[in-house]
């Protein structure tokens, strides 16, 4: 009985070359990509790998590897001197015949190439999982100086979770365009050369290459170097070999963490997914959209974690709307996966500003970007680079232009108008400048405030009307309309009744409202009584954090209201807090309560709580002939009321003309 089985070697006819060779075209940067290399490299044997680098990057290339998850980036700088090639007709990758480009320039003026030592490369899987299945990898590439990128806009990836290899590069194959410049043809040619050569050593090579290349790569090796080639008669015009050119030793850097959003083809956040489905042999074939759904729950505990009490509630309708929406957004840019800016954009519009912050914050974080696997026998005392879109800062401060090897989709700078939080030295800075004999109140929010509190007045009075109003039987008018309730109740004796509510009698002129309730004292040091600046606002009393504690701009305080009281029309009261009438009550609820009571022109206050008024409360307003109507806080939005809360502090009137710039919203 033979035990041994025989090698799974069954690439399809379309991205097969000879007998040995499996091609894989893939789109650079794409995790989707990198599974499915992963996926064949596990389903099939194979006893070569090879990959579109050359070959100077390999010593670089496979030490970054070994260090992964953490991760990192090779760099080749140019050469001290090249003549730069010819392109075809309306190509020119970079400006190469610019005026102010004289003779003499410097060399590094020209761009750096640099293989990205990302996890969720489809090439950076093929080698890693070759070393760790220690098959033989190949570099392939042409050596070259400068290297010229040739990169297109390609298909969203996530297509081929749906589709074979096959057909997705045979669907996009009628729309891929012709290498436009030498080099590009000259490193094409050679990659078949070299395909050749390996043939004649392994039986089972799988090439991993671009998509954009792999139909020139197949036509080379076809008409160049097959079997059928060979066998031409020898008289054909001599082949012209590319040559290499000199290039220098690549250098291995590390990657300042807040740059990696420049480095990784997907998200750092979700390529850390990746890594941890990885390490924890978890399903990873949806992780592109799932990845959404984990960033934005992730993003919400974090929310949460900042903003504690004083966060609104997101719910999983909120969430669910919100991964709507970025669908729907994708769809129009005709992408079947989101892009960062399409996750903020969506949630800053369903769940505001700074919960869009949090997700863009989030979204940036790679939670392996300073581990190595094993510490003990990786050197982690790599010089680090910034990195941003085609360009680094070296460790020595030189700012130099770079080109990726392996190049995915084109990026591009866009704008979003989202405020950002202040760091710590701009708070210091701004709280040590306040003037601490002048503060007022921003506008909008004083109109938003007065508008709920007219809300919570006429819900009161409704509350009222409802609580007089009576029931009789139907003579000759509906009177406030037909009362069903009663109707069915004696529907035995044929009569219909109707509801009568006679007009409210008094005026409501005071309402208190208690977002937090029980407050502790200590989270709500800031107590005072504010006076009304015309005859529109109302006198307000309340208590809410202190404002010295979170400066969000220069001259702008915010705080957050944990009770208020408001009269209206606006009154000259003594300040509640220092006022000697009410100093036996014992909470702050008790004091705004007691204090309305004590200046309301009429019989009733509102008062806009979660919970009703217990004995202790309706006892206190007897004390004083009044009577507590209940609004409940649940009658209202949680986002409108966690809006309402924020009180932005104002160090002088003339800070009103820049405020806008600074405050966002909850």
């Amino acid at each position: 009985m033979n035990l041994e089985s025989e090698p799974q070697f069954h690439p399809p006819a379309l991205l097969r070359l000879g007998e040995s060779i499996a091609v894989l075209p893939v789109i650079h940067g794409s995790g989707q990509f990198a599974v499915m290399v992963r996926r064949w490299m596990l389903e099939q044997d194979f006893d070569c790998v090879a990959v579109p680098l050359p070959e100077s990057f390999r010593e670089c290339t496979e030490a970054a590897i070994l260090d992964l998850p953490r991760p990192s980036i090779v760099i080749q700088k140019p050469g001290a001197g090249f003549t730069r090639p010819d392109f075809a007709s309306g190509f020119a990758p970079y400006d190469a015949g610019t005026e102010e480009h004289g003779e003499g320039d410097d060399a590094d003026a020209d761009p750096a190439s640099y293989v990205p030592i990302d996890p969720c490369q489809p090439v950076i899987m093929a080698i890693r999982a070759a070393m760790g299945e220690h098959i033989p990898r190949a570099y392939v590439d042409l050596e070259t100086d400068p290297f010229l990128p040739f990169s297109s806009v390609m298909p969203d990836p996530y297509a081929v979770r749906h589709v074979t290899a096959e057909r997705f590069a045979a669907a996009v194959l009628p729309s891929l365009p012709r290498p436009p410049d030498r080099q590009t043809r000259s490193r094409i040619v050679h990659m078949a050369y070299r395909l050749a050569e390996l043939e004649k050593r392994y039986d089972r090579i799988l090439f991993v290459t671009s998509v954009l290349n792999w139909p020139w790569i197949r036509e080379a090796y076809t008409e160049s170097f097959s079997s059928q080639a060979a066998s031409k008669s020898e008289s054909s015009k001599p082949f012209d070999f590319p040559e290499h050119d000199p290039v220098r030793e690549p250098e291995r850097y590390a990657i300042d963490p807040r740059t990696l959003m420049f480095l990784f083809g997907e998200l750092p956040y979700i390529t850390g997914l990746y890594e941890r489905a990885r390490r924890e042999l978890e399903e990873d074939e949806d992780l592109q959209i799932d990845g959404v759904k984990e960033l934005l729950i992730a993003a919400r505990t974090s929310y949460r974690g900042e903003l504690k009490q004083f966060a609104r509630r997101i719910t999983p309708l909120h969430l669910s709307k919100c991964l709507q929406y970025i669908r729907n957004l994708s769809l129009m840019s005709r992408r079947m996966t989101p892009d960062l800016i399409t996750i903020v954009t969506a949630a800053q519009q369903i769940m505001g500003d700074q919960y869009a912050l949090h997700v863009a914050q989030l979204a940036n974080q790679y939670s392996y970007a300073n581990r190595p696997e094993d510490a003990s026998t990786i050197p982690t005392d790599l010089e680090e680079v910034k990195l941003g879109i085609d360009q680094a800062r070296l460790p020595d401060g030189e700012l130099i232009s770079m080109v990726n090897r392996l190049p995915g989709p084109p990026i591009c700078w866009r704008t979003l108008q989202l405020k950002r939080k202040p760091s710590s030295p701009e708070k210091s800075r701004w709280k040590y400048q306040w003037n601490p004999y002048t503060q007022c109140s921003y506008p909008p929010e004083d109109e938003r405030i007065e508008n709920f509190r007219t809300r919570v007045f006429d819900r009161a009075k409704a509350i009222v009307g409802n609580d007089l109003a009576r029931t009789e039987k139907f003579t000759t008018s509906v009177k406030d309309g037909i009362d069903i309730r009663d109707t069915l109740r004696h529907w035995y004796d044929r009569q219909i009744y109707v509801k009568v509510i006679p007009p409210s009698r008094g005026t409501l002129d005071a309402c208190v409202m208690l977002f937090d309730s029980p407050s502790d004292p200590r989270d709500y040091p800031w107590r005072t009584t504010w006076f009304a600046e015309h005859k529109e606002e109302s006198t307000l009393a309340f208590y809410a954090t202190s404002f010295a504690d979170e400066m969000v701009g220069p001259g702008i305080g915010l705080s957050r209201y944990g009770g208020a009281m408001f009269l209206y029309p606006p009154v000259m009261i003594p300040d509640i807090w220092g006022d000697p009438r009410i100093d036996f009550t014992e909470t702050l609820e008790e004091r705004l309560i007691a204090a309305a009571c004590l200046h309301a022109g009429g019989r009733q206050v509102a008062l806009l709580s979660a919970l009703p008024p217990g004995g202790g409360w309706r006892k206190l307003a007897r004390h004083y002939k009044k009577t507590l109507v209940h609004v409940p806080l649940s009658s209202f939005s949680d986002e409108q009321v966690q809006q309402l809360r924020m009180v932005h502090v104002l160090n002088g009137r003339e800070v009103r003309s820049y405020a806008e710039e600074f405050i966002r919203r909850v």
